[in-house]
């Protein structure tokens, strides 16, 4: 792995042996892209890429070159209004009214590892030896601002980290309106958008587009980066599949704010920008300051979407999460929230821990409802202080209580939310984001906390950390349950006000950084309204989040694909809950909801106490198995196989790092009648291997990834006695050992 400058050529080239990026400066002193994809040979001179023609009808040209026009090159890291008229990565509104800039190269460094961002979640390497990074200077001279543009080649990875460091040298407060985190200028546009969108309860559903001239982007501006797109898209080829083909993926590692954006100009460069959204952003940057973007993270494969997912998986699970929990099997919980909502008492809660610990269960986790006044959700959140009432012996007592069943315990807390009904917001009306004079919105009968102040992040610190010193308290659940409305903060200058949810989400990455360092051992999870704030930035801080509220497992199926795109299997918190379930009233088998909820951190959303003494059988066996088996699922290599937007059944698997045990899920969303015979190709098997599936036949590894496994169930033909029926939303699990 190197990053080779070649001074006579004045060129970049980033390459670990997989990839490499190139880059040059160009006549103007300014940089120029030239190439991102499979790893080609280091030479002295690339200047070849560099492509101009005479276009003087068209394009603001230099004098004495009327080739070179920045609107027909590719650059690195672009600003508008010198002869390039597509949208830049930065824009900086100065005292005098011009936001023009000039951005020229200085200087550059090369080192070793990977340097920490300030207040920020990003990538990070244990030893130097497994990155290196290269920062290029750029200079504006006329108005003294400095621009770090950080890269970080990783050695063992086909991904690039990328961000942008601000520092003002000049003498006048300057004001930022764009800081992309990246820009990628692409030398065709051939090529499909793939995104996550949806809404509550259907989130991260998977939609491609081709590209097309004009601009084709996802956005959040709810101060999250939300429900309906997430902070990831990526560019793939029309033939490329699952399993073949070159696709370019991007992730943003932040969670609030976000634009990713593909524009296309009429002479078929894509233009890929991603970072903080610049809707309703602006930052005032004071001579001496500094202004650090979140990272973002460029994945090339030439092996598909799975070839660029398991790059993602392997990186961010293990040089993005961190701490005690990033390596270890998560523990199998039980939630009481579908159980009991805000209808309980210790004992009743103390009866379904008794019930949980006999199936099997490690962690029971008390969700909504243990607080101040809180006996429905109008009232209470803010006042982090056991209720008595509900619970006398308080939460210290119940932990106590669950330790002596032989289970840790877990909480739920909502950090971020205060209900107008509250001690806090009748102290503190103005810790409440609120426009003066303008009515407030409310969403689920609670307002949002001011995180842009010190004084609001450290009173609710104060207020978790005694609660996490004083109960045997080994989980928290982090829920944040409704969006940023009239942004507005009594704390900042009126020039400051579009600094608020940037400042908001420091805040909250203050918080979470200050809460796991002190407890490095309690596993957090993260919730907003289920897949609400499901990003890389808050994997930083918790190594698993809530993927959705929508617990019904056909439901997941998609959900849980989708999210696979980007995110580790051992990320996604999946449960089995109750049928009917809550969110679509839909019955499925216990089977079907067990053998989804497994590709995850697995646990229960129910009251198991009202189940019959057969479904509690199948419970243990489903505690069984994933004791067994979840170090392989939730740690394993992960392939999709069929994508339920593209049909009847779905499939995936996953593989452990020795490829001697497998396991396949297999779904089946309608059941049908005198159908075909059904079979699954696999992956990431050892061909010349052989494996025994469900403890009975043997295979050739070869054989399974050729001509596939046989999936045909009892719908393939009539089905008669001695046949197990199917049904509807039925599935199977496979599992494969190498003989």
């Amino acid at each position: 792995m190197s990053i080779y400058f070649e001074q006579g050529s004045r060129s970049f080239h980033l390459t670990n042996g997989k990839i490499s990026y190139l880059m040059k400066i160009l006549p103007n002193d300014q940089l120029g892209q030239l190439y991102y994809g499979p790893a080609i040979q280091c030479r002295d001179n690339f200047d070849h890429l560099l492509e101009m023609v005479p276009r003087s009808m068209t394009a603001c040209v230099f004098e004495n070159n009327d080739r070179f026009s920045m609107e027909h090159v590719k650059q690195e890291y672009p600003a508008y209004g010198t002869g390039d008229f597509r949208h830049p990565a930065v824009r900086i509104l100065q005292q005098n009214g011009s936001s023009i800039t000039n951005f020229t190269y200085h200087s550059h460094t090369i080192t070793k590892g990977k340097p920490k961002l300030e207040g920020l979640p990003a990538t990070y390497c244990e030893d130097e030896s497994e990155a290196e990074t290269l920062c290029i200077t750029l200079k504006d001279e006329l108005i003294g601002l400095r621009l770090e543009l950080l890269y970080t080649l990783f050695a063992n990875h086909t991904a690039l980290a990328r961000s942008v460091r601000f520092v003002n040298e000049g003498n006048e407060a300057v004001t930022i309106d764009t800081a992309m985190s990246l820009n990628l200028d692409l030398p065709d546009s051939d090529y499909e958008l793939l995104q996550l969108s949806g809404a509550w309860a259907r989130e991260r559903h998977v939609y491609t587009r081709p590209l097309v001239p004009g601009i084709q982007s996802v956005e959040s501006a709810r101060g999250t980066s939300s429900h309906n797109h997430n902070p990831f898209i990526a560019l793939k080829r029309r033939e490329t599949t699952e399993t073949q083909g070159e696709v370019i993926g991007f992730s943003l590692i932040y969670s609030g704010n976000f634009l990713a954006q593909a524009e296309v100009d009429v002479w078929g460069v894509t233009r890929v920008t991603m970072g903080i959204n610049p809707f309703g952003f602006s930052w005032k940057l004071e001579p001496g300051a500094v202004f650090q973007t979140p990272e973002a993270v460029m994945v090339y494969s030439d092996m598909g979407l799975n070839g660029m997912s398991q790059t993602f998986h392997a990186l961010y699970q293990k040089r993005l999460a961190r701490g005690y929990w990033r390596d270890r099997p998560r523990p199998i919980l039980l939630n009481n929230w579908e159980a009991t909502y805000f209808n309980f008492t210790e004992e009743k809660l103390l009866d379904i821990a008794r019930t949980a610990r006999d199936q099997g269960i490690e962690l029971f986790v008390l969700d909504d409802g243990w607080f101040g006044q809180r006996s429905n959700d109008r009232a209470g959140l803010g006042d982090w202080t056991p209720n008595y009432t509900r619970l006398p012996n308080g939460i210290s007592g119940l932990a106590e209580k669950i330790e002596q069943l032989g289970m840790k315990f877990g909480l739920w807390f909502e950090p971020e939310m205060v209900n107008r009904d509250s001690d806090l917001f009748r102290t503190h009306p103005d810790w409440a984001i609120q426009t003066p004079g303008r009515t407030m919105s409310v969403g689920r009968n609670q307002y949002v906390l001011d995180y842009s102040r010190k004084e609001v992040v450290d009173y609710i610190f104060d207020s978790m950390a005694k609660l996490l010193r004083e109960a045997k308290i080994s989980y928290v659940k982090w829920d944040m349950n409704r969006c940023i409305t009239e942004a507005f903060s009594a704390k900042l200058p009126a020039e400051q006000q579009s600094e608020l949810f940037h400042r908001y989400i420091l805040g909250v990455y203050d918080l979470y950084d200050r809460l796991t360092t002190a407890f490095p051992k309690v596993l957090f999870e993260s919730c907003a309204s289920g897949g609400g704030r499901f990003d890389p930035g808050i994997l930083y801080y918790a190594p698993q989040g809530w993927a959705s509220d929508d617990s019904d497992a056909v439901e997941r199926i998609k959900i849980q694909y989708g999210t696979s795109m980007c995110y580790p299997i051992s990320s996604i918190g999946a449960h089995v809950s109750i049928v009917p379930n809550h969110q679509v009233y839909r019955i499925t088998p216990l089977k079907t909801r067990g053998n989804v909820a497994c590709f995850g951190t697995f646990g229960y959303e129910l009251d198991l106490n009202r189940l019959t003494a057969e479904e509690l059988e199948v419970v243990r066996e489903q505690i069984k198995f994933m004791k067994e088996y979840r170090e392989v699922l939730q740690f394993g290599t992960f392939y999709r196989l069929l994508s339920p937007f593209e049909g009847n059944y779905t499939a995936w698997m996953v593989v452990s790092s020795d490829r001697k045990t497998a396991i396949v899920g297999w779904y089946k969303i309608l059941n049908e009648v005198n159908t075909s015979f059904h079979r699954v190709k696999l992956r990431g098997l050892v061909p010349d291997m052989l494996y025994r599936v469900n403890g009975g036949a043997v295979y050739g590894g070869d054989e399974l990834i050729h001509i596939g496994l046989l999936t045909t169930d009892s719908s393939s033909g009539e089905c008669r006695e001695g046949q197990t029926p199917s049904c509807d939303f039925d599935s199977c699990l496979f599992v494969l050992k190498a003989e």
